[in-house]
């Protein structure tokens, strides 16, 4: 806990490095991925070799990507931006495929009605096909929210500033808070990248709660028909009731 305490410029200093090389790389995946996923799924001879090629690229090495990008793309072996670029590669990996299978699963009938009202590609696209893919997207973006903020701290092998070099540091230095310290606050960053986009899902598509929510509230409500045969059900019985006691004789 001292070392906590007398080291909280450090920790946020790497903990905002953290957050500035992970952001750009989560919101550039997204944007890379989805005129790839719509491809993939417009075209359906390069559904196989875009898909594939995403799955290939996420079983490359982070480490030795992160060494060879600079010979690739001309920066510096410490530079943030290989440690961007990386990260972004293995976004769209995970990403491609949300978003095929998302645009799949958008009932013709949508589009055709969309088409009918005279919505060009463009606008049916945006207005149409994007937000009704928008649960299935929003999945596949937590999951490379999530990816990202993890495989951010091997750049840190490398000298680049992150919640890494507190593992690093921490490591070569025995010092068993340093490290404790940056998983915490990795998880924590990750969590709280996960809630947020959680929300931002229910504040932008309010139409993507779950079923199981819809079908308990629904649950929940009074049937106004079963409320009636029941009251039906009741006063036949009162009214049989009656009935036998004026019969009997007394």
């Amino acid at each position: 806990m001292s070392w906590i305490l007398d080291n909280l410029p450090l920790i946020a200093d790497r903990l905002w490095a953290h957050v500035a090389t992970s952001l750009p790389a989560i919101v550039l995946a997204l944007l890379i991925s989805l005129p790839l996923g719509w491809l993939a799924h417009r075209y359906r001879p390069l559904n196989g070799p875009v898909l594939t090629g995403a799955g290939l690229m996420y079983a490359l090495p982070s480490l030795p990507l992160f060494i060879v990008l600079p010979v690739l793309i001309g920066t510096g072996v410490r530079d943030a931006v290989n440690v961007v670029v990386a990260l972004t590669l293995y976004g769209v990996a995970l990403m491609v495929r949300s978003v095929a299978d998302g645009l799949d699963g958008i009932p013709p009938e949508a589009r055709s009605a969309a088409t009918a009202l005279g919505y060009r590609p463009l606008r049916r696209f945006l207005a149409v096909d994007l937000p009704l893919a928008g649960p299935v997207i929003l999945s596949g973006l937590r999951v490379v929210a999530v990816s990202t903020v993890s495989l951010c701290t091997v750049g840190a092998v490398l000298g680049i500033p992150s919640l890494g070099m507190l593992f690093t540091d921490g490591f070569q230095r025995g010092i068993l808070a340093q490290i404790l310290t940056g998983i915490v606050l990795t998880v924590a960053l990750a969590l709280a990248l996960d809630r947020l986009l959680v929300l931002a899902g229910r504040l932008l598509m309010p139409w993507a709660r779950t079923p199981s929510r819809r079908a308990s509230r629904r649950s929940s409500r009074p049937d106004p028909a079963a409320s009636a045969a029941s009251a039906d059900r009741a006063d036949q019985t009162d009214q049989t009731d009656q009935t036998d006691r004026a019969v009997t004789p007394s």
